[in-house]
Formats: structure tokens, C-alpha cells, sequence
């Protein structure tokens, strides 16, 4: 990872871009405790922001934009239900436990994945992998039963975390087998449009205002859609272009030790032995499933159609999304 890449000025370091990337995602979670608005108001317009920022440059893709098969629609629309239900979850458990518990627990995603790529595609795994995911699932329940002691509210803000990475884990699942049909760019600014309208049928259903926030809360929307959406996932995205896949997946670690961090400088948010403890254990169990497992991956679709039209299987590999960065 010791390269750089030249801009007109100057070289910057990948590792410095890596870390940038990092930060932004963290700061995903203190967004989020910054605004008073409803976890799905906040969530509509973090994806219909995001979308407008990413529209210069879908109109470069305008014939790909709508030139899909009528079974991938419902795949994209199943991905976008599984995305809003995740920022629906996990928005809603940062109201109810800390940001280090909540966004620790996110960490178990790639293991989801796994699991649900054993049994829809037959994936392999090895036991360094299976002890990894054992370690992980230790300290979510370390962590779960520790916040049951602090109050009620916290361990159901633990669960909804928790069933919210399932949620984009599935989403997740989903975007791997289709990303055989389309671009990245594409596929994800499809994803979030889908994703923001169940938000905004939610609202209507439940009377939940579009209108009337504060200032600070337009502002949050839009930080949500700049800084963790497109300086954080986005320049992972393009980092694959220069770096190892496994090394840009080895962020999803960094983010839960950051966005703790700056919950304790910003929200004043204390970090208990437990939290530490089960926090650190899910992190190593976690690294060594990636560690293990990142050059046992398998393609969920067959090589030869995982490429757009007129476009080689390396070039698209590098516009895959990121695991493990919807957040």
C-alpha cells in the first residue's frame, strides 16, 4: 500500500487517501446524532442527496441508466428495500445505544455475506474464518448482554443495529450477483433512488413531515450525502483501482475505533470496560475472517458475463462496490 498517486500539484499518498476515507465514514454515526429529525426523514434525503451529487455523472451513463433487463428492476428494487430497512435499523439504535456499540456490531456484515453466500452459492470457507467469525459473535453478545446491565434501551438499540446489518447484508448479496449486469455507478445510483422512495412512502404512511427542519438538519442531510457517501464510499470505490481488495475491505475495522473516538470528543459519550473489551474482540475476529477468507472469494456469477458490454472483467471488478460501506 506504499504508492502514491500524482495530482496537478502534488503526490498523495494512497495511504493518506485510505485514511481520509476511513474518517469519513465514521463520522456517519456523529451526522446522524447531530439531527433531531426522524431516523427516515434524515435517510430519504441522505440517498436523494447522494443521488443528486452522483447526477453529472450518471447523465455520462443515460443509456445505461434505463436500458436494464425487466428481472434486474426487481433485484434493484429488493436491494433498495434491503438498504432503507438498514439505515431504518441502524439509524434507529443510534437513538437507543452508544455509537461504539452500534457501529462495532456493523463490523459482522462480511461474515454475513459469507454465511449467505454458503448457502445461496455454495461458497467456501476455511476454519481460520470460521474462528474469526466465532470470535465476532462472541463479542456481540459480550456487548449485548453488557448493555442489557446498563439499561433496556441500549439492548435494543444493540438488536436493531444488529438486524440492520443483516438487512445490508442481504442488500449486499444482492449487489454481488448483480453487478454482473450493469455499472457501479449505475447500480448504485438506481439502489439509493429505490431506497430513498420506501423511505418516502414510509413517511407518507406514518405522516412523518417532508418539510419544516431546522437549518442544521438540511446541513446534516447533506453532510451524510458529501462526507461518509462520497468521500467515504465513493473514494473507496476508486482506491480499488490502485489497491489490493482486501486492503480497501479492511476499512470496515477502522470505522467503528474512530466513530467511537469522535463520539467521545464530540457527543461526550463514555467507552466501558465491556464495550472496550467485546469491541476489541469482535475486531480481531473480524480481521482474521478477512484476512483468512479474502483470497478464498468466488465470483457469484458465472466470469464470462460479469463484465458490461464492451468493457473487460478487471475494469469492472475495479467499479465494484465496497462491502461493508453503506452506512
Amino acid at each position: 500500500m506504499n504508492q502514491s498517486i500524482k495530482t496537478r500539484e502534488h503526490w498523495i499518498p494512497l495511504e493518506v487517501l485510505y485514511v481520509i476515507g476511513i474518517l469519513a465514514i465514521s463520522f456517519s454515526s456523529i451526522f446522524i446524532r447531530w439531527s433531531d429529525a426522524n431516523v427516515s426523514v434524515i435517510a430519504m434525503y441522505r440517498l436523494y442527496f447522494t443521488d443528486l451529487l452522483l447526477l453529472p455523472l450518471a447523465i455520462r451513463y443515460y443509456r445505461e441508466l434505463f436500458r436494464i433487463p425487466p428481472k434486474v428492476w426487481l433485484l434493484l428494487f429488493v436491494s433498495g428495500l434491503m438498504l432503507a430497512l438498514h439505515f431504518l435499523l441502524w439509524m434507529g439504535s443510534l437513538r437507543l445505544t452508544t455509537v461504539a456499540s452500534s457501529t462495532v456490531i456493523l463490523t459482522l456484515e462480511p461474515i454475513m455475506v459469507v454465511i449467505g453466500s454458503y448457502f445461496l452459492f455454495k461458497t467456501k470457507t476455511n476454519r481460520y474464518m470460521i474462528i474469526g467469525m466465532a470470535m465476532a459473535v462472541i463479542g456481540s453478545v459480550a456487548i449485548g448482554f453488557g448493555d442489557f446491565r446498563l439499561s433496556g434501551t441500549a439492548l435494543q438499540g444493540d438488536m436493531l443495529s444488529f438486524f440492520g446489518t443483516i438487512a445490508v447484508a442481504i442488500h449486499m448479496l444482492i449487489s454481488k450477483h448483480i453487478r454482473s449486469y450493469m455499472e457501479a455507478l449505475v447500480y448504485n445510483f438506481w439502489v439509493f433512488f429505490m431506497a430513498a422512495g420506501v423511505l418516502a412512502i414510509y413517511n407518507l404512511v406514518n405522516q412523518i413531515p417532508f418539510t419544516g427542519y431546522e437549518a442544521r438538519d438540511w446541513g446534516v442531510f447533506w453532510l451524510l450525502a458529501l462526507v461518509p457517501t462520497l468521500f467515504g464510499h465513493y473514494l473507496f470505490n476508486w482506491l480499488l483501482k490502485y489497491m489490493n481488495a482486501g486492503a480497501v475491505s479492511m476499512a470496515v475495522l477502522g470505522e467503528p475505533v474512530f466513530s467511537s473516538l469522535l463520539a467521545f470528543w464530540l457527543l461526550g459519550e463514555a467507552l466501558t470496560g465491556m464495550q472496550l473489551g467485546a469491541g476489541t474482540l469482535i475486531l480481531i475476529g473480524v480481521w482474521v475472517f478477512i484476512q483468512f477468507g479474502k483470497d478464498k472469494e468466488e465470483a457469484l456469477v458465472p466470469p464470462d458475463i460479469m463484465a458490461p458490454e464492451g468493457e473487460t472483467s478487471e475494469q469492472s471488478e475495479q467499479l465494484a462496490p465496497v462491502s461493508g460501506k453503506n452506512h
